[in-house]
């Protein structure tokens, strides 16, 4: 068989397709490369987003906001020293955008001004933390991103 431009071109552009098709055949079947949306219910919490802004102009307005300190216990949030703790409710969700399967809740049970999340149940690295708390019928909701 004699070599020519026109087969050059042919056979190059046959390597070129099928290096991109194996590429793209992968990437798909790849389970590193599996991402999901950030939530399950992500159209049903778009809904909700006004509600959510409402909940954090309301933690904004506060004279003491929420706070955080990692100890070698774990993850300490203190909730402001003003109000009863017996009063204040709510939920604690970490999520850890990584692994969907380390994410989870924690309601919120105060003895003091303070709830301890155990160093056995974060890992460490990038989480983010979301506070929806309410106290004598105001919502609140505190949210911040650490490295633990």
């Amino acid at each position: 068989m004699k070599w020519n431009w026109g087969t050059g071109i042919v056979l190059a552009f046959a390597g070129f397709m099928s290096f991109i098709l194996y590429f793209i055949i992968s990437v798909m079947v790849d389970k590193n490369y599996d991402y999901d949306l950030v939530t399950e219910d992500y159209y049903g919490e778009e809904l909700s987003y006004q509600e959510s802004i409402n909940k954090l102009k309301n933690a904004e307005n506060l004279n003491e906001n929420l706070r955080y300190e990692h100890t070698a216990d774990g993850l300490v949030i203190y909730f402001p020293e003003t109000m009863k703790p017996e009063a204040i409710g709510g939920e604690i969700l970490l999520y850890r955008p990584s692994n969907k399967h380390l994410d989870f809740k924690t309601p919120i049970v105060l003895s003091g001004h303070s709830l301890l999340i155990p160093e056995d149940k974060l890992v460490s690295g990038r989480w983010d933390l979301s506070v929806d708390w309410h106290y004598e019928n105001t919502n609140y909701l505190y949210k911040q991103n650490l490295i633990y």
